[in-house]
């Protein structure tokens, strides 16, 4: 890994995106707070060419290539050099060995394919980890009765998968009046586990503990471990790895103080192909101990209103997308996107400032089709009952500002990241 001065320089020197992002900065003399935010949309464009992307430092020969969401068509592109990839497998792993017991036999039931990262990522942490596991590679796409008889039959007692996927499988299990008391530990990662989800869980797993796998995304790299102390959705930093700001939404003023609520922002010390200073990763947090702490301790408050990329369940979708296709049906007029919890699932809605629009009624039908079409995910989600989705046109009074700037947010994220003081055991 290298300090920040020498990422800095070898940012500037070899990426011509940083090169013009830094030109003004001096060689010498200069603090992290003195660089400038990245603009998460100025970074990802033209990233579909890797020969041709300015963000890259170096020729893309020898290394993996990922994507961050969407479809193939539609996802961006992530790169690490081999050598990266196996340094954060491996710190991931050894990271996420503190919640884990020697012996334990995990069922990997995260995604594959269409370079999607989750089950390949796991895969290589787990086999990081500094203790004996048994890994059972199953990934997302196996069927709910055949998992609770792998269960039985190899006596596995650990589950790592996303909410999404452990939900569907629980909902086989009460359908079918079964529990599963030897998992003893569900280990979660890719989106937030509400407490509104916790008691059909714990129904059919009713010796399970649930804590998070630990914080991590294919475009940003490590962002946070999950230790035996933290209570869901918390996390501690990567010391030596990363350095993590979280910073007012608003003004981009760094925020040390415990419990204000601020954007996530990294820097990356290990990764030089495709470096990232200062990058937004689209969350919103707050610190939990004080400046100065070891592995300083985070916890995760919601998507930020100008996230590049939020996820709903095992859907990403890009705000950027979805104005383009609202500029394309109904002009430039204001919109946003508002998440919410129904029940045990999570209720997506677009808003769009139809004053004085005569076709109102059509064009929100319109906009739904396109969406529809766009993401095919999310009419699977949809049918499936894992996601009501809708879109509604409103008043300009009906779409919500933000309380200091007055500027309109593209994300609402009104779901409860409140969940208890102690990890949630049975």
């Amino acid at each position: 890994m290298l300090t920040l001065s020498q990422l800095v320089a070898h940012a500037r020197h070899h990426s011509p995106y940083y090169a013009r992002r830094l030109a003004a900065l001096p060689e010498q003399g200069w603090q992290l707070h003195d660089l400038p935010l990245t603009d998460p949309a100025d970074y990802w464009q033209d990233s579909e060419s890797l020969d041709g992307w300015p963000v890259l430092s170096g020729a893309v020969d020898d290394a993996h290539v990922f994507k961050t969401g969407g479809s193939t068509g539609q996802g961006k592109l992530a790169v690490y050099r081999r050598s990266e990839w196996r340094h954060f497998v491996t710190a991931f792993g050894e990271a996420m060995a503190a919640q884990l017991q020697a012996g334990d036999r995990v069922a990997n039931l995260f995604f594959a394919g269409d370079l999607y990262t989750s089950f390949l990522f796991i895969h290589g942490a787990l086999a990081h980890a500094p203790l004996p596991v048994l890994e059972f590679p199953f990934t997302g796409a196996v069927e709910s009765a055949t998992l609770a008889e792998a269960i039985h039959r190899y006596r596995i007692n650990v589950l790592a998968c996303v909410p999404a996927q452990l939900l569907r499988f629980a909902d086989h299990l009460d359908r079918h009046g079964l529990t599963l008391p030897e998992v003893n530990t569900v280990l979660y990662g890719g989106e937030s586990l509400f407490a509104a989800q916790l008691p059909q869980l714990k129904r059919v797993l009713p010796k399970a503990r649930f804590a998070s796998i630990g914080y991590a995304s294919v475009d940003a790299g490590l962002l946070g471990a999950s230790a035996p102390d933290c209570t869901l959705g918390e996390h501690r930093v990567f010391d030596g790895d990363t350095l993590v700001e979280i910073v007012d939404e608003h003004s981009g003023e760094p925020i040390e103080e415990c419990g204000r609520t601020g954007v996530l922002v990294v820097t990356n010390l290990t990764r030089t192909l495709m470096p990232l200073l200062r990058y937004p990763v689209g969350d919103l947090a707050a610190w939990t101990e004080v400046a100065g702490t070891p592995r300083r301790k985070f916890v995760l408050c919601g998507r930020a209103s100008q996230s590049h990329r939020i996820r709903v369940g095992t859907l990403s979708l890009f705000p950027d997308e979805i104005g383009q296709r609202v500029r394309e049906l109904a002009g430039e007029r204001p919109w946003q996107l508002w998440i919410e919890r129904s029940g045990s699932a999570d209720r997506l809605t677009l808003r769009w400032e139809a004053d004085g629009c005569t076709t109102a009624e059509a064009l929100t039908q319109s906009l739904s089709a396109a969406l529809l079409t766009h993401y095919p995910e999310l009419q699977a989600l949809r049918t499936s009952g894992e996601l009501i989705w809708s879109v509604e046109a409103c008043s300009a009074a009906k779409l919500a500002l933000h309380p200091r700037s007055g500027k309109l947010l593209r994300v609402v994220d009104r779901r409860d990241y409140q969940m208890a003081a102690q990890e949630v055991v049975a």
